[in-house]
């Protein structure tokens, strides 16, 4: 019996192993990958470089946008372990509450202000108010937010990955526009189905 309750141990921990492993970026053991499209065997400077972060301070945009740097966007970046996004608030804008199953967040504040808060896994909401120069991390599968409260001057930020493709999953739309059953939402939050049809109209426009 005590045989078998070992190798039950032994199969359930490295199951768990497993898992964490598969949760982050690959190990590779080359310098970089090249991408399948990438034709001959040699690269030069260019394919270390991106340029896709170029005029996005000319002008602010009517509502927030977040332009990626990930291995979609910039292959070199595959297997390293990194990517970033420029994050830009008009006045009044919200990223609203997300989070990242693949990896922490780390955010610097280049310009105006943010209120930003997270909540932890005991359901504890953490808010501050950030200026240029600050900057707050995120950790990885928690619920986030960016807010720019200023009604008047626009706010842009800059945000790091510990993942060359960390993917964020919106909350709102995924519990509004999944699919699942008006009834069941309305109980869920202790509303009425109306509500939840205003909500989900809200999020499709």
């Amino acid at each position: 019996m005590r045989l078998i309750e070992l190798l039950v141990i032994i199969t359930v921990i490295s199951l768990a192993i497993s898992r964490r492993v598969l949760a982050r970026d690959p190990d590779i053991i080359t310098d970089y990958i090249l991408p399948e499209s990438h034709t001959g065997t040699t690269v030069d400077a260019s394919f270390f470089t991106y340029t896709g972060f170029r005029g996005l301070f000319d002008q602010v945009p009517e509502t927030f946008t977040a332009t990626k740097a990930s291995m979609d966007e910039f292959p070199a970046l595959n297997g390293q372990g990194v990517s970033y996004a420029m994050l830009r608030f008009p006045p009044n804008s919200i990223f609203p509450p997300h989070t990242r199953l693949d990896s922490a967040g780390l955010m610097l504040v280049l310009t105006g202000s943010l209120e930003v808060g997270l909540i932890d896994s005991k359901n504890v909401l953490y808010t501050k108010n950030l200026q240029a120069g600050d900057m707050f991390v995120f950790p990885k599968g928690l619920i986030h937010y960016q807010y720019n409260t200023d009604p008047n001057l626009p706010a842009t930020a800059i945000a790091s990955f510990g993942s060359a493709s960390a993917r964020s999953v919106a909350v709102p739309p995924s519990i509004f526009t999944s699919g699942i059953r008006e009834a069941v939402l309305a109980k869920s939050f202790k509303t009425d189905v109306s509500t939840v049809r205003k909500i989900r109209a809200g999020l499709k426009n």
